[in-house]
C-alpha cells in the first residue's frame, strides 16, 4: 500500500452521506446482494435442509464442497479478465459475464428445489455445484467492477462498504427469510423465491457502467490466443504481484489465507446445531433479523471507520479477534440456550464477520493492479477461502468423532472453541505485515 506526497482531506459524515446517493453506489448495493445470495443458498443454509430431512452431518459437511468452486476460481479468471461472452458481450466484458452467471445461479437455484432430496444427495449436489460456480464466476466479475469503476481511493473505500453492505442483507435474507418460508411453504419453495430474488443483481446488471479505464488498460494487451497474450493473461498477473512484493507476497498470501478460518471452517455445522439444540426456524430467523441485522450494519460502518481512522492493518488485527471470540461464543449455547443467550452470541457473530469482512476486502482490493483486476483479486479471494472451504467438509465428520466422549452438544462446543483459537495464527501474521509496514512507511517518509 502506498501514501500519496500530500493527506487527503477526509470527508465529513456529511459527504459520506451524500455520496452514498450516487447511482454508482445503488449499483454497487444491489451487485452486493446479488454476490451474496447464493453463497449460503449451497453452504449453512443448505445443510439446514439436509439436516430437516435427516441426513447425517458426516454427508452434510463432505457436500459442502460445492463451495470449494470459489476458491478455485483463479484458474479461469484469466478468461474471464481477456474474453467476452458470446453474445451477452455486447453489454461489455464485465456486465456480458455477470448477467450470464446470474442466469446460471437462477437456473441452477430453480434446480435444486424441482429435484429436491428426494433424488438422493447426488442431483440436488449437482445444481448446488453449478450455483457455486457460477456464483464464484459471478463474483470474479463483480468484484473488478468494484475495483476498476472506483475512481479513487475514497470511491473505492465507499463502494467496498456498498458491496459489504448488499452481501450482508444478502446473507441475512437467505440465513434467517429463507428459514421462516421454509417452515411454512417448505424448503424448494423457498429455493424459488431465491431465484427470483437474484433478479435484483441482474437489473443492476443493466444499469452498471462498463469500466472505461480498464478497457483501456486491457487494450494494450495482446489477445489471450496468441501466445504472448495467453502468457500474460495467465502468468502476468502473478509475475506482476509477486515482482512488487517479492517474498512478502507469501506471507501476505498466507495471512489471507488464514484470516477467515474462525467463520469458515463450521459453517456447515452452524444450522444443524441449533436444529440439534431445538431452537426453532421462527427463532433463529426472528434473531437472525433483527440482532444479526442490526449488529452486521453496526460491523460494516465501524469496520470502515477502523479502516479509515486507524489504518487497515489495525482494523484487521481488531476483526481477527473479534472473529475468534465469536466463533468460540457459540459453545456456551450447549450448556445454556434461551433467547437472550442466542440473541448475544448471534449478535457477537455477526457484529465480527461484518467487521473483518470490510476490512480484508479493503486490504485485498489495495493489492491489485489494473489490467490484472480480476484475476489478481480472484487469487487473493481464492486463498482467503480455500484452506476453510476444505477444512469445514471435514465439520461433520470432527463433531461425530467427538461425540462419543463429549456428548453431541459437548462436541459442538469443543469444535467451536477449538476454531475461534484459530485466529491466532492470522493475528500474529497481520501484526507483523504492520509492522513492516509502517517501517517502510518511516524509511519511505525519512527519504522524502
Amino acid at each position: 500500500m502506498t501514501t500519496s506526497a500530500a493527506p487527503r482531506r477526509k470527508r465529513t459524515v456529511m459527504e459520506v452521506l451524500a455520496s452514498l446517493r450516487q447511482p454508482k453506489v445503488t449499483v454497487m448495493l444491489a451487485l452486493g446482494f446479488a454476490s451474496g445470495l447464493p453463497f449460503l443458498l449451497t453452504a449453512n443454509t443448505f445443510g439446514y435442509w439436509l439436516r430437516d430431512e435427516g441426513t447425517s452431518l458426516k454427508a452434510i459437511g463432505f457436500i459442502s464442497w460445492v463451495g470449494l468452486a470459489y476458491t478455485f476460481k483463479y484458474l479461469w479468471a484469466p478468461v474471464v479478465d481477456r474474453v467476452d461472452v458470446p453474445l451477452l458481450g455486447r453489454l461489455g466484458r464485465r456486465r456480458g459475464w455477470m448477467l450470464f452467471t446470474q442466469i446460471l445461479v437462477i437456473a441452477g437455484l430453480i434446480g435444486m428445489a424441482g429435484v429436491g432430496t428426494g433424488a438422493g444427495l447426488t442431483a440436488i449436489g449437482a445444481f448446488a455445484l453449478l450455483v457455486a460456480f457460477a456464483s464464484s464466476t459471478q463474483d470474479i466479475n463483480i468484484d473488478a467492477w468494484r475495483i476498476e469503476a472506483a475512481a479513487d481511493s475514497d470511491e473505492q473505500g465507499l463502494l467496498t462498504s456498498g458491496y459489504q453492505l448488499g452481501y450482508r442483507v444478502a446473507l441475512l435474507v437467505t440465513d434467517a427469510l429463507v428459514i421462516a418460508a421454509a417452515a411454512r411453504v417448505g424448503w424448494p419453495m423457498s429455493y424459488v423465491a431465491m431465484a427470483a430474488l437474484m433478479t435484483i443483481g441482474v437489473v443492476a446488471t443493466f444499469f452498471a457502467m462498463e469500466p472505461a479505464r480498464a478497457e483501456a488498460a486491457l487494450q494494450d494487451k495482446a489477445p489471450l490466443w496468441t501466445p504472448r497474450g495467453f502468457f500474460d493473461a495467465v502468468i502476468g498477473p502473478f509475475a506482476e504481484f509477486f515482482g512488487k512484493h517479492r517474498w512478502l507476497g507469501l506471507v501476505m498470501l498466507l495471512a489471507v489465507a488464514l484470516y477467515r478460518l474462525p467463520d469458515f471452517v463450521m459453517g456447515p455445522m452452524y444450522n444443524p446445531y441449533y436444529h440439534d439444540l431445538g431452537l426453532t426456524k421462527d427463532t433463529v430467523a426472528l434473531v437472525r433479523g433483527s440482532v444479526g441485522l442490526f449488529a452486521t450494519f453496526a460491523g460494516i460502518a465501524l469496520g470502515g471507520i477502523a479502516s479509515i481512522r486507524l489504518g487497515v492493518f489495525r482494523a484487521l488485527m481488531i476483526g481477527v479477534v473479534l472473529e475468534g471470540f465469536g466463533t468460540a461464543a457459540f459453545a456456551l449455547l450447549a450448556y445454556h440456550v434461551d433467547g437472550a443467550t442466542f440473541a448475544a452470541v448471534m449478535g457477537l457473530d455477526s457484529f465480527a464477520q461484518a467487521f473483518a469482512g470490510v476490512a480484508l476486502v479493503a486490504y485485498m482490493s489495495s493489492l491489485t493492479s489494473l489490467g490484472y483486476t480480476a484475476t489478481q483479486y480472484a487469487l487473493l479471494s481464492s486463498t482467503y477461502a480455500l484452506l476453510g472451504k476444505f477444512l469445514k467438509g471435514f465439520s461433520g465428520a470432527a463433531v461425530e468423532a467427538l461425540t462419543p466422549t463429549h456428548g453431541l452438544l459437548g462436541a459442538y462446543a469443543t469444535a467451536f472453541v477449538g476454531t475461534g483459537l484459530m485466529a491466532v495464527p492470522p493475528a500474529l501474521l497481520f501484526l507483523l505485515l504492520g509492522w513492516l509496514h509502517d517501517r517502510r512507511e518511516k524509511a519511505a517518509a525519512a527519504k522524502g
